[in-house]
């Protein structure tokens, strides 16, 4: 029981790390999963357990700017006088522009999700996949454009949103793809940071949305493992997320590049 509980602990610290970057938390993952030769992720739904810890903690780090954002989506739409104001007008296309974003990967993971686990969960095509994000990374390594919240376009978020359906792959680094895209529309190292974590708020509540059928049958010898790989991937996640924003800030993205290209070649030779 301790060590199926470390198991769970492992995973959480895991997780929680390896999700603001861009890395591929779902890729490290299922690489875990086969590491460790644990069943633990069969049924995703451990899986969605960390991921909402991940989203609690992502959501607390830009709690001021989404509560804001919610509050003038409402004024827009039922205050007349609230609407006529610049600052609401901004932050409801802002809304608009995450709602365009998530369109993307909504539609194709609802439409394959089947289909992505069982057919692409092979621990060859993470390595693959992990090198493909590195390639990515290292290409928009030094981009910084001058586009701010307010200048991005409904086509720069329809296109970011293409991006992330790319990530619905294991391996393809979420964040990582969606910050490519992002940048490669043009928008500011900060304003990318923001828009690419803004998006992973609606994925997130998703998932965990139509998993709570399955988050209901957890059995009771189960709850203890589960709060531990929460609170340990939600606590993890907010301290990894302020160190890569910090990196990202600074332009060194080039080293998740390295790490990545390292880790699929590991996986390719000797998994």
């Amino acid at each position: 029981m301790i060590i199926e509980i470390f198991k769970y602990l492992i995973f959480g610290l895991l997780q929680g790390f390896t999700e603001p970057l861009p890395i591929s938390s779902s890729g490290h993952l299922v690489l875990a999963r086969y590491l460790f030769n644990t069943n633990a992720f069969d049924d995703l739904t451990f899986e969605i357990v960390l991921n909402f810890a991940s989203f609690l903690a992502i959501f607390f780090i830009f709690r001021k700017d989404i509560i804001k954002l919610i509050k003038s989506f409402f004024q827009f739409i039922f205050d007349k006088e609230k609407r006529k104001v610049k600052e609401v007008q901004e932050d409801f296309k802002y809304d608009l522009l995450i709602i365009i974003g998530s369109i993307p990967a909504g539609i194709v993971g609802f439409l394959f999700k089947d289909f992505i686990e069982e057919k692409l969960g092979n621990v060859k095509i993470l390595g693959v996949a992990f090198i493909i994000t590195a390639v990515l990374l290292f290409l928009v390594r030094k981009l910084n454009g001058s586009k701010k919240d307010k200048d991005i376009t409904y086509t720069d978020a329809l296109i970011i949103g293409l991006f992330q359906v790319a990530a619905l792959m294991p391996g393809i680094s979420r964040s990582g793809a969606v910050l490519v895209g992002c940048l490669l529309m043009k928008l500011s190292r900060d304003s990318a940071l923001k828009y690419a974590f803004m998006l992973y708020l609606p994925v997130s509540i998703g998932s965990f949305v139509l998993s709570i059928k399955d988050l209901m049958s957890i059995s009771t010898s189960a709850i203890i493992p589960y709060v531990i790989g929460f609170i340990a991937s939600g606590v993890m996640t907010y301290f990894a997320s302020l160190w890569f924003f910090d990196k990202v800030k600074k332009g060194e993205l080039a080293k998740f590049s390295v790490y990545l290209v390292i880790l699929g070649l590991v996986v390719l030779i000797f998994i």
